[in-house]
């Protein structure tokens, strides 16, 4: 019994370090899930941290493109979606302000909303009345509308 039970552990411990190299080789050539291998290589030599938003996104500074401006990007806390970079951060990656935001903002005012990240395709998106997800009837007219017709 002992020695089935040492080759059932050796079998899992073979199967976690198979599981771990294809993680490693899947990151190399996928992006959607998060950084690929060469973003994390061009960020560990060239990146300068800049700063991270409430989201858990870390900004980064590199080199000066051929432009002049600095190469800037976005390492995601979780799944690659443009719509969860707050707009102030997106003001610094598309160059329009220099400093980070934390630095170049004044702080946000009481009646401003936090930026929420695009919901289109989850359970949580706007149906409107009427949409096929939502039953697809939606309430009768009121009776205020007149149809249009040409005339002569």
């Amino acid at each position: 019994m002992a020695r089935l039970c040492e080759l059932l552990r050796l079998r899992r411990v073979a199967v976690a370090r198979n599981w771990r190299a294809m993680a490693i080789i899947k990151n190399m050539f996928t992006w959607w899930e998060g950084s690929g291998f060469t973003t994390w290589l061009s960020t560990r030599l060239s990146g300068t941290r800049i700063g991270g938003d409430a989201l858990g996104n870390v900004y980064y500074q590199g080199t000066v493109k051929a432009d002049g401006l600095p190469r800037r990007w976005v390492i995601y806390s979780g799944a690659n979606d443009a719509s969860r970079v707050p707009p102030e951060w997106h003001g610094w990656l598309h160059g329009t302000i220099d400093a980070s935001p934390d630095e170049a903002l004044p702080p946000p005012r009481r009646w401003e909303k936090e930026a929420t990240a695009n919901l289109t395709g989850t359970n949580a998106a706007y149906l409107p009345s009427g949409a096929l997800q939502a039953g697809g009837t939606r309430k009768l007219a009121t009776g205020d509308y007149q149809a249009w017709t040409p005339q002569d």
